[in-house]
């Protein structure tokens, strides 16, 4: 029965296109982290970069002085790449809540490399808010 079990959550992994480290916990590396009053905001991946094609990765929301986990409710995460003469490039991610309140596994995915402006919003328990910062795409 065991058995049946890690194969469903396994299959179900591999269709969702997640990678395994991200869903049992690998090491994740900080890509940016911001502080918005007292809560950070805190871009995580196996890699540390953003590459061509889809990525993965977490969002963490905690406590800025206490480090805990803060529940931000409904949150995302897009970005944009200025284009000389041209409209900007725009990309959203599809964010998941995790099992603990304040992270979510995210997808994206960029048809070429450059500097992305990302931009994080959250609006729920811990109240509404958003942060800017600049993510390079390998």
């Amino acid at each position: 029965m065991q058995r049946v079990f890690v194969g469903l959550v396994l299959g179900m992994v591999l269709l969702a296109g997640l990678p395994l480290g991200v869903v049992w916990g690998a090491e994740l590396k900080v890509m940016q982290t911001q502080k918005v009053k007292d809560i950070a905001v805190t871009l995580l991946s196996e890699s540390g970069q953003w590459k061509q094609g889809k990525n993965t990765f977490v969002l963490e929301f905690t406590s800025a002085s206490t480090k805990q986990p803060v529940d931000v409710g409904k949150a995302t995460l897009s970005t944009s790449m200025p284009m000389p003469g041209m409209a900007p490039m725009l990309a959203g991610a599809t964010l998941s809540p995790d099992k603990v309140p304040g992270r979510y596994l995210g997808t994206i995915s960029f048809p070429d490399s450059g500097a992305r402006q990302v931009t994080v919003a959250w609006d729920g328990p811990a109240g509404k808010g958003s942060t800017q910062f600049s993510v390079s795409v390998r």
